[in-house]
This record gives structure tokens, C-alpha cells and sequence, in this order.
């Protein structure tokens, strides 16, 4: 009888153990690839640029426009998404700099809606090629910056999970934003599913973000070849993208 108990105990605690071990994956494949498309980008050797409008001063709007003016300069697109939030008239809600002109002023305001959930930021490159993100608060502008795009809310912030998320929100959607690597890398990310604000900034967190800004809703766009992902519709404000140069 002793010798059945045990039996029974092994098998109980091997399917416990079984299931542990699949919720674990679980957990796992939620922040892994399968879910989000992503981009790393080193800004010291590769080419970045922010887009707002063509040479015609025509606002470019979607990443296929994107695409036809960048390969017009006889340059190749690599990746392109959309950077930040923007007005009914495609005008940026916050800061833009572009090639170091101030194209719009930093927006400070209260208001509702994503943006305005404080501490929002900054996504910005360095004339030295150093890509950094930062609160609203915590941005100053020295004549060192060659382009900036302003967002909200931050999604990580000195390693910490925006302090008005909630692990379990319904609040779901697309969502795109962007954050630093340990190694000052800069990753792009989009869900390829709706998720809520928690589950996304978690994904950079994990990642080794240190500060991650989100940049948009369902609205969001990717344009990533190199991993099948073509999706060059969209109806843009401002768009990054990063250019290879033609020999």
C-alpha cells in the first residue's frame, strides 16, 4: 500500500513538474520573436534618419512614399516604422528635429490620451551617432542633436515598467516603440498582436532596456525585409528610417 502511495506521489509531482515547465514556456513565448517583430540598429555604423516631408515640402506620409523617396536619393530602405505621435494635419504633436533644425517645439502641456501620460519623452541621435531616450523632463538640447522625435508615454524609465501600467489591462492594441540596449544599440519593436502597455514595456525591460519609449497605436507600421515583414501603407507624421547607400 506504501509502495502504491509513492507510486502515485512520483507520477502527481512528474505531471506537476510537467506543467510548471509549460506554463514556463508559456511565459517565455509571450516576449520572444513569435510575438513581436523587432530591429537592432547600431547608430555608430549604420545610416538613421528621421522623415517628415520630401524635398517638395510634400509631407511623405506613408512608408511606400518612404520608400520611393529614399531609393530616388539612390539609396536602398532597410527598415522604416512610424516615429511618434502626430496631429489630423500629419504635423508632429511634439518635438521634431531634423538634421538639427527645429521643425516643431517640445510640447510640455497636459492633456489626456497616450502622449500626455506623463513621464512622456524623447527618442533622439546625437551628432555623434549616440542614440539616447529620455523623459520630457530630463531633455535639453545643447546644439548636439541631429534628429529627435517626441512620444508618450515612456514605456521604461531607469529600468522601471511605467509606474501607471497594469499587468493585467484589457487595454489592448498594436503598439510600436523603441528603446537603448545595454551596448547602446537601438531596438525597434512592434507586437504583432494587440497587447496591453505592461506586457510591452515588459518586453524592453527584458531585453536590458534601460530607458524605452512607446511611439504609437494601431496605427503602427513596419517595414523589415529582412525578416518578411513588408507593410508599407500608413498615414504618417514623422517616420524613421534606416538607409543603405548604393556604390
Amino acid at each position: 500500500m506504501i509502495k502504491k502511495q509513492k507510486r502515485k506521489l512520483v507520477i502527481y509531482l512528474s505531471f506537476v513538474l510537467v506543467l510548471a515547465g509549460l506554463t514556463a514556456f508559456t511565459i517565455f513565448d509571450n516576449t520572444n520573436e513569435d510575438e513581436f517583430i523587432s530591429c537592432t540598429v547600431d547608430p555608430a555604423k549604420q545610416d538613421i534618419q528621421l522623415y517628415w516631408k520630401n524635398d517638395q515640402g510634400e509631407i511623405i506620409k506613408s512608408i511606400q512614399n518612404l520608400k520611393t523617396f529614399v531609393e530616388s536619393k539612390n539609396n536602398r530602405l532597410v527598415f522604416a516604422t512610424n516615429a511618434g505621435m502626430y496631429k489630423e494635419d500629419n504635423s508632429p504633436l511634439g518635438l521634431f528635429i531634423q538634421n538639427g533644425k527645429t521643425l516643431a517645439p517640445l510640447n510640455t502641456r497636459n492633456a489626456s490620451g497616450n502622449f500626455y501620460m506623463k513621464p512622456n519623452g524623447i527618442f533622439f541621435i546625437t551628432t555623434e551617432n549616440k542614440a539616447v531616450v529620455c523623459s520630457t523632463t530630463d531633455f535639453s538640447n545643447n546644439g548636439n542633436i541631429k534628429f529627435a522625435t517626441q512620444s508618450g508615454p515612456m514605456l521604461i524609465l531607469d529600468g522601471h515598467i511605467h509606474s501607471a501600467f497594469v499587468k493585467v489591462s484589457t487595454n489592448l492594441n498594436i503598439r510600436n516603440g523603441v528603446g537603448i540596449l545595454p551596448n547602446n544599440n537601438i531596438v525597434f519593436a512592434m507586437s504583432k498582436k494587440e497587447i496591453n502597455f505592461y506586457d510591452f514595456a515588459a518586453y524592453f525591460q527584458k531585453l536590458g532596456c534601460k530607458n524605452a519609449l512607446y511611439l504609437d497605436g494601431f496605427v503602427s507600421r513596419t517595414y523589415l525585409p529582412e525578416k518578411h515583414c513588408v507593410q508599407v501603407d500608413g498615414n504618417f507624421g514623422v517616420m524613421i528610417g534606416v538607409i543603405e547607400k548604393n556604390k
